[in-house]
């Protein structure tokens, strides 16, 4: 007891807080979110997200060699269409706008790079859902179907994960079947497993022009105010061969992060998302806080409550300041 316990004796200069610093984080638990617009010849900035952009596929090599570079060993690929319908029979395609971003990832970077593939039809959908609708009805197994055919040829295309993102009851299953008989048993599979229904997207839909053309998606996103609902997706992800599983979105979700980790020995992934990222933004253009350490302090918590892997727009910045750093 005090006097003779005084734990202000750890933390008197910043040598002996780094020796005892029970979390660290490493530009190597990061994942990148990138957007690729088949549209473009250049890159134009997401408004919203200040410092992204939607890339044309010509500057994939030059973002590859960066996050090489960076220490940054992953990226997520979201793919902007020129063409949507109703069945989002692009997101298949083997010349889609995703398909050809990964062959040229991978010609550049080989296995530097370890590429993911958003799985979705939102992006390609022109009502902006994430399954095949009839009669204003999101139908779920019929969706299946297409899902797994978007995630065999991703991997076609040289995909090294495939991130159903859809939640859809069952699609986990679906996929892995589909790229077992494919003969991608090698490609793994990381399922957005608890992804919330979270006004945290709305920048997200912004930049990949996704938003729901009517009603919204709480028919088949998981309700923010449920956590024990969380493990019962996760598990059953788990079961129908997810290799890693991941809680969408971080920050207001560190609880369920925090379940999940404990509850399962699998990797735990956490997307740090878009509006996460447009609030310390805007925050710091205002003056009302330092960017670089309220970055570090939300990722550094991410990790903390149990994520080992981190999907973050801020991946870049928060790699060069680990770099200035060491």
């Amino acid at each position: 007891m005090f006097p003779r316990v005084r734990l202000r004796r750890l933390r008197r200069t910043e040598k002996l807080r780094e020796m005892v610093g029970e979390t660290t984080l490493q530009p190597s638990d990061l994942i990148y979110p990138v957007f690729v617009d088949e549209t473009l010849s250049r890159r134009v900035p997401i408004e919203s997200m200040p410092g992204q952009w939607r890339l044309p596929l010509e500057e994939l090599p030059a973002l590859a060699e960066e996050m090489v570079s960076l220490g940054i060993p992953a990226v997520m690929l979201f793919g902007i269409p020129a063409r949507k319908d109703a069945r989002g029979s692009g997101a298949a395609d083997a010349e889609g706008v995703v398909q050809r971003a990964v062959r040229e990832l991978k010609r550049t970077s080989g296995d530097e790079l370890v590429v993911i593939t958003d799985v979705c039809l939102c992006e390609y959908t022109s009502h902006g859902h994430c399954g095949v609708v009839e009669g204003g009805e999101v139908l779920n197994d019929p969706t299946l179907e297409v899902l797994a055919r978007v995630a065999v040829s991703h991997a076609e295309a040289g995909a090294d994960i495939v991130a159903p993102s859809d939640m859809m009851d069952g699609r986990v299953g679906a996929i892995r079947q589909a790229l077992d008989d494919a003969g991608f048993e090698r490609v793994g599979i990381m399922s957005y497993s608890a992804k919330y229904a979270s006004s945290f997207y709305s920048p997200f839909r912004d930049a990949a022009r996704s938003s729901p053309a009517f009603g919204d998606r709480r028919s088949y996103q998981m309700d923010f105010r449920n956590a024990r609902e969380a493990l019962r997706e996760v598990e059953l992800d788990i079961a129908e061969g997810a290799d890693i599983v991941m809680v969408k979105p971080a920050l207001a979700y560190l609880d369920v992060i925090a379940r999940v980790r404990e509850s399962f020995r699998v990797p735990v992934a956490a997307y740090n998302v878009s509006g996460e990222y447009a609030m310390i933004k805007a925050a710091a253009a205002a003056g009302y806080l330092e960017e670089r350490s309220a970055v570090m302090e939300v990722l550094t918590a991410i990790k903390r409550a149990g994520a080992d892997l981190i999907l973050s727009y801020h991946a870049p910045d928060v790699a060069r300041w680990l770099q200035e750093v060491r």
